[in-house]
């Protein structure tokens, strides 16, 4: 697991790590100089042109002291500036003081005639930016862009991009590589930022643990070592061990939403999986996955609240470990019957997705019978019917919305977009970094309902299901992609690379 944090949150870490600890900030600047640096120097040659474009903050100092850096080494550098020289923080005066010596060419945008550019370091803006860039700033920016330079490094951000949510603040230069100090910014992580700046590295510059820890952060993302957190399997067991899980799903003529995740449960390590679906499907999903149990219902029993489908409902939530309600339900009369009766009869942890979600939006007095058991999995559109925001609003503030969401009713929340958001209890939000546009087809939702119910059933805890869950989705469209390409994804493809993925996981496991 690896912390992420917003600007604010980067600011104290620097406050604190220079003011209270006591490490200078142009030692930190140095070596964040350093790893810029060596980045143009991977690709550079002697003859190529560097421009280093600066604003007069912290920013701009480390992008003259990587241009000085470079220059030094022989490289033809320029240091482009765009504001007065003498209207910048300590640390900028001090590092164009010792480029002035050095021979650094240094120019106002104003000017500067602009010439042939092979590299940009981009040091214009970084976390501080908070407003929409305009004037000379933005000059120098769309100047850059259109030289078309052929490798841009961004310094801590890509400038015009927001350190919190990701947004372009007017204008923003796109990077081929981003080097970011410390600790991943979420402007990198969300989008549009996160198209901005291309492969993002963490460089490790000197910030003391102590610094992260003071801020109690809140915002974290998976790495490859974390598939350790799957709990592995005893050998002494058997397959009530590992946890039953019933997917309520399915409608007429819509068998595929449960079969995926009843799959997808299955593959991520349930032991028993029961579909309980309408009478019409138990052909088609016995055909489809004989492995798991089928009881179905007539959908006339549940419209009218029979005592005979009451006893039958509570006899399968008693059966359950874990329940996933709302996969391919449909939105005629009798689900919103079928969800008040699940959401009111079950005691183990609930996974609510799809049309279950719908009947919620429909009849808000259903969230009464939430609990901290419980899992919600929107879509933007079906978190949009839940709050009332539009679509474009929410994806503008996707952290915001989901750790609301989470917060107001006390369950996890489960935000789908290009960026997932997984808002859990005790402020810890999951930021995910795996999965690609190739997943962006129907029934992928569904792989992963089903594989968040498969990690409840193992023994995981809500919040911590979700997160890995929704990481573990995304390693599985990665992998396909790997084979398929971008366009040719398949849904149940995601379920099937569930056991590479975590083959993976046991082979590094025997390895140590």
């Amino acid at each position: 697991m690896r912390y992420i944090v917003s600007g604010g949150q980067m600011k104290e870490i620097d406050r604190y790590t220079i003011h209270e600890i006591g490490i200078p900030s142009m030692v930190l600047m140095e070596r964040a100089a350093m790893a810029v640096a060596a980045e143009i120097e991977q690709r550079a040659g002697y003859s190529d042109v560097i421009w280093a474009v600066c604003g007069t903050g912290n920013n701009g100092a480390d992008g003259v002291a990587a241009a000085r850096m470079l220059h030094v080494k022989g490289y033809s550098v320029s240091v482009i500036l765009a504001g007065e020289r003498d209207r910048g923080s300590r640390e900028f005066q001090e590092q164009l003081a010792i480029a002035d010596k050095l021979g650094v060419e240094i120019a106002l945008y104003d000017d500067y005639i602009p010439g042939r550019c092979d590299f940009v370091i981009d040091a214009v803006f970084g976390v501080g930016l908070d407003r929409e860039i305009g004037g000379t700033s933005r000059a120098l920016l769309t100047m850059v862009s259109n030289q078309k330079p052929r490798f841009t490094v961004a310094v801590d951000l890509p400038s015009g991009i927001h350190a919190d949510t990701g947004a372009v603040m007017g204008i923003a230069l796109p990077a081929d590589i981003t080097v970011t100090f410390g600790y991943e910014k979420l402007g990198t992580m969300l989008y549009p930022g996160k198209g901005y700046s291309g492969q993002v590295k963490i460089a490790d510059i000197g910030f003391p643990d102590i610094s992260l820890k003071r801020i109690e952060p809140e915002y974290f993302t998976y790495e490859c070592s974390d598939k350790k957190l799957i709990p592995t399997r005893p050998s002494y067991s058997n397959k009530g061990t590992f946890g039953k899980v019933l997917v309520i799903a399915g409608s007429e003529n819509m068998s595929g939403a449960a079969y995926l995740s009843a799959l997808a449960a299955y593959r991520t390590g349930a032991g028993l999986v029961k579909l309980f679906t309408v009478e019409e499907n138990r052909t088609v999903l016995q055909t489809q996955l004989p492995e798991a149990i089928i009881t179905t219902y007539q959908r006339e029993e549940v419209l009218a609240m029979t005592d005979d489908f009451k006893a039958l409902l509570e006899e399968q939530c008693q059966w359950a470990d874990v329940i996933v309600l709302g996969p391919g339900i449909g939105q005629e009369p009798y689900v919103e019957n079928l969800t008040e009766a699940v959401l009111e009869g079950a005691f183990v942890p609930i996974i609510i997705d799809a049309d279950g979600l719908n009947a919620i939006a429909n009849n808000p007095q259903l969230t009464n019978y939430f609990t901290e058991n419980m899992i919600i999995t929107p879509h933007l559109g079906e978190m949009a019917r839940l709050t009332g925001s539009s679509v474009t609003n929410i994806q503008k503030n996707l952290i915001t919305t989901a750790r609301e969401y989470a917060d107001r009713f006390g369950i996890t929340c489960v935000l789908k977009d290009a960026v997932t958001i997984a808002a859990g209890k005790d402020q810890k939000t999951y930021v995910n970094a795996s999965g690609n546009s190739s997943m962006a087809k129907a029934g992928s939702g569904d792989v992963l309902t089903g594989i968040i119910a498969g990690l409840l059933a193992l023994g995981l805890e809500e919040e911590k299901a979700a997160s890995l869950g929704v990481w573990l989705h995304g390693l599985a469209g990665d992998k396909v992609r790997e084979v398929n390409g971008e366009h040719s994804l398949l849904a149940r493809e995601l379920a099937e690379a569930i056991p590479v993925i975590m083959q993976q996981n046991n082979r590094k496991e025997e390895e140590r």
